[in-house]
């Protein structure tokens, strides 16, 4: 059991989850702002975003994500906010076209894997390029590692000094034909990470559909951080829809607790993750190619 207190993501909306799946996944801006307010009012210090277009279709565009990170910070001024550069909204370069926006952090896939239809593309340059964004933007990476290889391949980044700050590992489990939700394996991450970074180094984990909250009581119990939220799974238990992000930071939460975790603050998360104090000044949309 550990006492650090206990970082809660929120991922609120996904590439994949739409409204006919649950209702509650928020698409438009408005309610993807509301969504985060309620979510963070539960516990969440971290917002992991994407954007969609009205239609509900993916999309990579700077203007929602700044029109997103303004919302967010009016109602939730402290709150983490992470940008996702994943494969699913965009193609090359455009993955990573909001980044001088200076999020708090951005997702970071560092190489490629199987997903249920297709792979997972992160080729090595564009790796290359995203991670040299970050840097430009000051934008704290979070590597989101979805097998062994991946978080080797953060301690190499690190030792080049492609990352800046001590890096933040996510391990994803559950996805189909990827890594599944074993304890054997997950175990063997934390080892891992312990061992290439130092005891003392935070990580998360993150589980898919049912198995989010196997994850959040894996990652709780060996003192890691948590994500939850509708991107990663749209329901309670087999039979019940989750009725919003915040009823599932709220079980999250629950969990955390039952291990002896408290949660922490926005302030808190920013301390442990070594990030400023309060968010950066965002890049005018307008500046989006300087």
């Amino acid at each position: 059991m550990t006492s650090t207190p206990c970082i809660i993501c929120v991922a609120i909306t996904g590439s994949l989850p739409n409204k006919n799946n649950n209702p509650a996944v928020p698409i438009t801006v408005a309610e993807q702002i509301e969504s985060t307010h309620a979510a963070y009012e539960a516990g969440a210090s971290i917002v992991h975003a994407h954007v969609r277009n009205d239609d509900q279709t993916t999309s990579s565009d700077p203007a929602k994500f700044a029109a997103l990170q303004d919302g967010i910070r009016k109602h939730c001024p402290d709150m983490i906010i992470q940008f996702s550069t994943g494969g699913r909204s965009g193609a090359g370069q455009t993955r990573g076209g909001m980044l001088p926006l200076r999020p708090d952090m951005a997702s970071l896939s560092v190489g490629s894997n199987n997903f249920p239809t297709r792979v997972y593309e992160n080729p090595p340059d564009l790796v290359d390029w995203l991670a040299g964004e970050m840097r430009r933007y000051t934008v704290k990476p979070e590597i989101e590692a979805f097998d062994l290889s991946h978080i080797f391949k953060a301690k190499d980044m690190f030792e080049r000094g492609e990352i800046l700050g001590t890096p933040y590992v996510q391990f994803v489990m559950g996805v189909k034909n990827a890594m599944p939700a074993d304890r054997h394996v997950f175990d063997y991450y934390v080892e891992t990470v312990h061992r290439l970074f130092g005891a003392a180094v935070p990580w998360c984990a993150a589980g898919i559909g049912a198995q989010q909250a196997v994850l959040n009581d894996w990652a709780a119990q060996a003192g890691g951080h948590l994500r939850t939220g509708l991107e990663d799974n749209v329901r309670l238990d087999r039979t019940t829809l989750a009725p919003s992000n915040a009823a599932l930071v709220t079980r999250a939460a629950e969990t955390a607790r039952k291990h002896g975790r408290s949660i922490a603050s926005p302030m808190q998360a920013r301390s442990l993750l070594g990030l400023t104090p309060t968010p950066q000044p965002t890049r005018a949309p307008a500046n989006l190619d300087a």
